[in-house]
């Protein structure tokens, strides 16, 4: 691998300044610019080809290597003046199908970790393209060494993203990384074999925590009762945070929901939605009493705060006055139950500083999962999971210490 990578930097030799040059122009690998855009935008998707179609030859970016990727139209396929206006529409259109093809977390972090393999592959004098297992396998041993952050040693978890991002930008250039080529396979699992830990899981909220968490929260003001509700759909229907905040009022009413909601008066709140594990239906019943029901936290707040359409969960501003129109952004779901946690005083047996790493959105579904004493399947029905293993691990305190092997044994 040594001998590879000192080819790699001699080949590089020739044509390093041309393309430092190249590169600086579009601001993929050129981080001394103060205004270089983020990595995302410098993704060639497929409306690149489009688009290429109706701009003239200098409005098309520079590649990220010599090799196009993916490869544009021949010349004499190309409009000399503006894009037609049909294809225009068809650009929209295919831009909104990329988005959708994943999350903005997703993205997000995908672009985030493409920004990281550059910048070290650049101190490096490494070439990004074309994918070179030896060198994604010198970079995964720097991550878990530290080298690569600045002796911030990552985690088997991390890492292993780290090369599923790395294989979808690639992907994204047309381009394939052989992840069970033996310089990435052996390394990683020599990387698990060394480095591997039992993962670290939030921390689930009970039904009495939830309780304690929700007189922590102001009744007499929306921003409590926005809160109140979101705690309480959260937990009785084990929704993922980017699942609370993308619910609307009803079907088809925003462009960027993720589901909506039926109430029905008698009986509880459906709820449709589009998970990770595709489109499915969750139902919500209503509570014991009116002070813990999801449903009637729920129609007070969009009462009060009159909302009839749109999103469910939105901004309050103005001292609590007033409801603005855009949904809220799904880190609030994750801030909020940590806050109310830590005022409630929910594990207050650790450290304040150990407790504020203990909570997140997760900790609502994992709450729900580890105390409904139900049948398994019920859980795993409600929780969207494929297999029961999965639903398992959710489960992190309603099970411990259950059966008692010691003594059923004799002892």
């Amino acid at each position: 691998m040594a001998s590879h990578v000192e080819q790699n930097r001699k080949n590089r030799t020739g044509h390093h300044s041309a393309r430092r040059e190249r590169t600086s122009e579009n601001g993929d690998l050129d981080h001394d610019r103060p205004d270089s855009g983020s990595p995302a935008e410098d993704l060639p998707d497929i409306v690149d080809v489009v688009m290429a179609m109706g701009r003239q030859s200098d409005d098309v970016r520079a590649p990220l290597s010599d090799e196009p990727s993916p490869a544009l139209p021949p010349a004499e396929t190309k409009f000399a003046g503006q894009m037609p206006a049909h294809l225009g529409d068809l650009t929209e259109r295919a831009r909104g199908y990329v988005e959708a093809a994943s999350s903005a977390n997703t993205r997000r972090a995908y672009a985030a970790d493409w920004k990281h393999f550059s910048d070290w592959a650049r101190r490096q004098g490494f070439s990004l393209m074309p994918p070179d297992p030896q060198i994604v396998g010198l970079y995964i041993t720097a991550l878990a060494s530290g080298s690569a952050s600045g002796g911030d040693k990552k985690s088997v978890s991390t890492i292993e993203r780290r090369l599923s991002s790395l294989g979808w930008n690639y992907a994204q250039r047309g381009l394939s990384l052989e992840r069970k080529h033996r310089a990435v396979a052996t390394v990683m699992a020599g990387i698990r074999n060394s480095h591997a830990r039992p993962p670290r899981q939030k921390e689930a909220i009970l039904p009495e925590d939830l309780m304690a968490m929700l007189e922590t929260l102001d009744r007499g003001t929306l921003r409590g009762l926005r809160d109140r509700a979101m705690l309480l759909i959260g937990f009785t229907g084990a929704l993922r945070r980017s699942e609370i905040v993308g619910l609307d009022c009803g079907r088809d009413q925003t462009s960027d929901g993720r589901g909506w909601i039926e109430i029905f008066p008698e009986k509880g709140l459906l709820v449709t939605l589009r998970g990770k594990t595709g489109w499915r239906e969750v139902e919500i019943g209503r509570g014991s009493s009116d002070i813990t029901c999801p449903v009637v936290a729920l129609q007070t707040w969009l009462n009060l705060a009159r909302i009839a359409h749109g999103p469910l969960f939105r901004r309050v501003t103005g001292q609590g006055k007033h409801v603005g129109a855009e949904r809220l952004n799904d880190q609030e779901v994750a801030r909020l139950v940590r806050r109310t946690a830590l005022a409630a005083g929910v594990r207050g047996d650790l450290a304040e500083g150990e407790r504020a790493t203990l909570f997140a959105g997760h900790s609502l579904r994992a709450g729900l999962a580890s105390s409904a004493e139900v049948e398994e399947r019920y859980i795993q029905k409600q929780l969207g999971h494929a297999s029961a293993e999965m639903t398992r691990k959710y489960q992190r305190r309603r099970d411990r210490f259950r059966v008692n092997l010691t003594k059923a044994s004799g002892l």
